[in-house]
């Protein structure tokens, strides 16, 4: 999953130079689609896998489906150059952009206010006797991040800042139902749903948000956005 995020990351600052303006927001959504793909089909397969065979064999498949994706990238994705030395903006510079640092604070709560929510999942619903449900769970929320990526990218030009705000109230308001209400199945769901509504398009959203603020230093920005992302991600998993 992580491998799937990183390769993601890797591509999605390629996505609005192959498109035109008015398509860049479908185009940076249609890359960041592999990421809830990955978490609604690609972990439960892996872990059936694992189970059914060995996590040998899953690590061999991940490798091999690995290799073919490269493979393809590097024969179908057209090269773009990048900035002359000359022309780049230092790093620090870069933060000090208007905009920047704000996007890179607004990923940091995010990531980890969802990470830490998906991290424990399984022992949450075992805990409020929907254990043996995490796999629908699960589904549910990598439908809807779908369905809220291809919301976000339809809208993200016209309405970004009002994408990102109910984004962040949606997530808000599904984790208030968990907490309150996780006695109720029905009421499990629907926050659920409301989760993967609110997070599937946040990637889109921020990476386009920092983007912008970036201006000419637009990949520079988004490189400190992606090295923050899992810079949060992986400060919750080594906590003990």
């Amino acid at each position: 999953m992580r491998l799937g995020r990183k390769l993601a990351s890797i591509r999605v600052a390629d996505g609005p130079r192959m498109a035109p303006v008015h398509l860049q927001g479908k185009a940076i959504a249609i890359a960041m689609a592999g990421i809830p793909i990955a978490l609604s089909l690609g972990v439960p397969a892996g872990t059936l896998l694992g189970e059914a065979l060995s996590w040998q064999t899953a690590f061999l498949v991940m490798t091999m489906l690995t290799v073919v994706l490269l493979a393809w990238n590097t024969a179908t994705v057209p090269d773009h150059p990048g900035q002359r030395p000359e022309s780049r903006t230092p790093t620090l510079r870069t933060l000090s952009l208007p905009g920047v640092a704000p996007v890179l604070l607004v990923t940091l709560i995010f990531v980890l206010a969802h990470t830490i929510l998906y991290t424990y999942i399984a022992t949450f619903l075992d805990r409020v006797g929907l254990g043996d449900s995490t796999g629908l769970v699960l589904l549910v929320f990598g439908v809807t991040c779908l369905l809220s990526i291809w919301i976000v990218g339809a809208h993200i030009h016209r309405r970004l800042r009002v994408l990102t705000i109910a984004s962040a109230l949606v997530i808000a308001v599904a984790a208030a139902v968990l907490a309150v209400r996780a006695d109720s199945p029905a009421l499990v769901y629907a926050a659920v749903v409301l989760w993967g509504l609110g997070w599937g398009g946040a990637p889109n959203l921020l990476q386009t948000a920092v983007g912008d603020a970036g201006g000419e230093s637009a990949d520079a920005a988004q490189a400190m956005l992606v090295t923050l992302w899992n810079a949060a991600m992986a400060g919750i998993h080594h906590c003990p």
